[in-house]
């Protein structure tokens, strides 16, 4: 399985069955600033929501299309980031992340997505990454815009959230610029 250490404090691993309790806690702390900007949220309502989500993430990494990562901060499960559907003939991921609430501020997200990044063009040799944001939800977008990500433009009504749509800014780094 993977695991991925970033610091002494902070490492990724891939969910497991075991972490469907831990996660839906997580999420259940944080629904109310998480579905500001998460679709999904009204899907997770029990510990069996999380074990499903879980499953399918362990189906897309058996098959090498993708997997989610647990982010853990002091040994607890504290978010999410992981690998949206790997483009291999083109050599390209899109990242997607969240961290529960009472974690916000303390830099774990932007070395969380960094190693991310890293692992991206290091390890599976992917020539492109992207994050998609919503225009309007800064902390998210200060992630790429810290890493140093190219603002490539905004997708206009990409995503339906509850009542209305939201425009995506769509972040790119390139292989070549990442070295640099």
């Amino acid at each position: 399985m993977f695991k991925y250490q970033i610091t002494e404090e902070i490492y990724l691993r891939i969910l497991e069955e075991r972490d469907a309790e831990a996660l839906f806690h997580i999420v259940d702390q944080s629904r109310e600033s998480l579905r500001e900007w998460l679709a999904w949220l009204d899907h997770s309502q029990s510990v069996q929501d999380s074990q499903e989500f879980i499953k399918l993430t362990l189906q897309r990494f058996a098959t090498n299309a993708g997997f989610d990562t647990g982010i853990f901060y002091h040994h607890k499960l504290v978010g999410v980031i992981g690998y949206h559907a790997i483009d291999w003939n083109s050599k390209k991921v899109t990242i997607g992340y969240w961290l529960g609430t009472e974690f916000h501020g303390k830099g774990i997200m932007t070395q969380a997505c960094r190693a991310m990044v890293d692992y991206a063009f290091n390890e599976l040799n992917l020539n492109r990454v992207e994050i998609r944001c919503a225009v309007e939800n800064k902390k998210s977008r200060a992630i790429p815009e810290r890493l140093h990500f190219v603002n490539e433009g905004c997708i206009r009504q990409a995503e339906w959230l509850y009542d209305h749509y939201v425009d995506h800014i769509v972040y790119g780094m390139l292989k070549e610029e990442w070295k640099a």
